[in-house]
């Protein structure tokens, strides 16, 4: 969870979003050498520390600040090409989950289960203690740890975008297009979640929220859920 003050990434929960902070990282240490060295070079040109004629007009000078910078830029796109293929899609899932974004809230559907589909509508505001406000929902999404989670994701009406920061996904609800997205949870808990494209005037009360538990309970869950609809 995101609290206030809090400047860093969420907790990762799955090996995708962990990828993607390391990814995140490693781009930041580059960056800083960048500055720093381009920094320091512009403080000395300022104070002509080290002005003369082979800086101003050299070939050596062109020939390494064309190189350097494309050697840079494949120490960043190898790790980034990497992270691509890990966002491809799979072809086995789990288990598959709909999700559809309406004018304002989302509707689930697990497809590989019969007659289970839900509405999920954010919960009143300051309902409880407990409660976290503006993210808590009637209806969870119960998906099971440690198992390949395939989301099919569209609209009803106008653009919405389904995203879980801490699984790493994000992806756009289009009306009339099917998107895909994948992740497997890696531990138990709650995963908080928001539209994040602007959808109407209700566009900030449409929260996610994805219940991580065992296989077990899980099944338990798609029983006890089956029998009292």
């Amino acid at each position: 969870m995101a609290t206030w003050g809090y400047l860093g990434f969420q907790d990762s929960a799955s090996p995708l979003m962990e990828q993607l902070i390391f990814f995140h990282d490693h781009t930041m240490v580059v960056l800083i050498l960048i500055v720093t060295f381009v920094g320091y070079i512009m403080f000395c040109l300022s104070f002509n520390f080290f002005i003369n004629r082979f800086l101003l007009e050299s070939q050596e000078i062109e020939i390494i600040w064309t190189i350097l910078p494309a050697i840079i830029l494949i120490f960043i796109a190898f790790p980034s090409l990497r992270l691509l293929y890990l966002l491809d899609e799979i072809n086995n899932p789990s288990i598959t989950l709909k999700t559809m974004g309406h004018q304002w809230y989302w509707s689930y559907e697990y497809s590989d289960f019969l007659e289970l589909e839900f509405d999920s509508y954010m919960t009143n505001l300051g309902a409880s203690n407990s409660e976290f406000r503006l993210l808590e929902v009637d209806n969870r999404v119960v998906l099971p740890m440690n198992s390949q989670v395939r989301v099919l994701v569209s609209a009803a009406d106008v653009i919405h975008s389904w995203t879980v920061p801490a699984l790493g996904v994000k992806a756009d609800a289009v009306p009339g297009r099917l998107n895909q997205v994948s992740f497997f949870i890696n531990r138990p808990g709650l995963f908080f979640g928001q539209c994040s494209e602007i959808c109407g005037a209700n566009h900030s009360f449409m929260p996610i929220v994805i219940e991580s538990v065992s296989i077990n309970y899980f099944l338990n869950w798609v029983s006890s859920y089956s029998e009292s609809s």
